[in-house]
C-alpha cells in the first residue's frame, strides 16, 4: 500500500506541476508543450524500466536520466520555436550538464560493476518501478524552470536576472566538474583505496559536488523569474526540490551515515568532520 501511495503521489505531483507550468506557454496543437514534456519524463523512464527490470540491472539508470533531460530539452525547443537568446542559452546549459553528468555516472557505475543502492530494490519489480518513477519526477521538477523559459510565450531579452542566473550556473557547474574529477583522481591512487578525500575542493566542503548541483539549478531558476506569471510560479520549486533531495533524502544523509560507519572512530575523520563544512564551501582553517 505504501508503494502504491508513493507512486500515485509522485505522478500526481508531476501532473500538477506540468499543468501549472503550461499556463501561458506554447501549444502543440491543443496540448501545452510543458505538459508534453511532463508526459515524456514519465514515459521515457517507464519504458526504460521494462528491459531494466527484465535484466535486473541498474546500469542504465543514470544514463536514462540524462537521456530524459535531453529529450525534454529537444522537444521543448522544437515545439516552442522560435527561441530567444535566453531560451537558447538555458537549453544549451541543461544539455551540457546532462551530457557531462550522465556520462560521468555511467562510466563510474560500469567501472564499479553496479550500484549497491539497487541491490535489494531491483529484486522487487514494484520497488524498482517506483525508483524509475522517482527519476522521472526528479527530471521534471529540476528542469521545470528551464522548461518555463523555453516554452513560455513571453520572450524577454537578457537582463540582470539572466546574467546572474547564468553566472551562478557556470560557478555551480565548474564546482561540480572539478570536485568530481578530484575525487575520481583520488580513487585512482592505490594507497587511497578505502579512504576519504579531504583535499582540493573537498577541503572546503564535505560535499562540494552537491553544492555545485544546488547552485547551478538555482541559477536557472533566477534566470526564469522575469517570465513567470500566475501558476507558473510553482516551477520555482526546482532548486528547492534539488536542495531538499540532496540534503534530506538521497544524497548527503546516506553518504554521511556511510562515512560515519566506515571512519567514524578514526581521529583523522573526526577532525575532518569537525573542521570542514557539510555543504557550503569555506576556506580551510590554517
Amino acid at each position: 500500500m505504501k508503494l502504491l501511495i508513493a507512486l500515485v503521489s509522485t505522478v500526481l505531483i508531476g501532473a500538477l506541476v506540468s499543468l501549472a507550468g503550461s499556463q501561458g506557454g506554447a501549444m502543440a496543437g491543443s496540448i501545452p508543450v510543458f505538459l508534453i514534456c511532463g508526459i515524456l519524463a514519465f514515459g521515457v523512464n517507464w519504458l526504460a524500466f521494462i528491459p531494466a527490470n527484465a535484466a535486473k540491472t541498474e546500469k542504465f539508470y543514470d544514463l536514462t536520466g540524462s537521456f530524459t533531460y535531453l529529450t525534454l530539452m529537444i522537444v521543448a525547443c522544437a515545439l516552442s520555436a522560435p527561441l530567444d537568446l535566453r531560451s537558447t542559452i538555458i537549453a544549451a546549459m541543461v544539455v551540457v550538464w546532462a551530457l557531462r553528468l550522465g556520462s560521468f555516472l555511467f562510466l563510474r557505475i560500469r567501472a564499479d560493476g553496479g550500484d549497491q543502492r539497487f541491490d535489494a530494490i531491483k529484486q522487487s519489480p514494484a520497488r524498482f518501478f517506483l525508483v524509475w518513477t522517482m527519476q522521472a519526477i526528479w527530471v521534471l521538477l529540476t528542469s521545470a524552470s528551464a522548461l518555463i523559459i523555453i516554452t513560455n510565450n513571453m520572450r524577454i531579452g537578457l537582463d540582470i536576472f539572466a546574467y546572474v542566473g547564468i553566472g551562478l550556473w557556470l560557478a555551480g557547474f565548474l564546482i561540480e566538474v572539478v570536485s568530481d574529477r578530484q575525487k575520481r583522481e583520488f580513487r585512482k591512487i592505490p594507497v587511497n583505496k578505502g579512504r576519504f578525500i579531504s583535499t582540493g575542493l573537498w577541503a572546503w566542503s564535505r560535499h562540494p559536488n552537491y553544492f555545485g548541483e544546488i547552485l547551478l539549478w538555482t541559477g536557472v531558476t533566477i534566470a526564469s523569474l522575469p517570465v513567470l506569471s500566475g501558476w507558473q510560479w510553482v516551477t520555482i520549486i526546482s532548486p528547492i526540490f534539488v536542495a531538499l533531495l540532496i540534503t534530506r533524502i538521497s544524497g548527503v544523509p546516506k553518504l554521511e551515515a556511510h562515512a560515519k560507519r566506515k571512519w567514524g572512530t578514526e581521529q583523522d575523520y573526526i577532525d575532518y568532520v569537525t573542521s570542514v563544512p557539510l555543504l557550503i564551501p569555506r576556506p580551510p582553517r590554517s
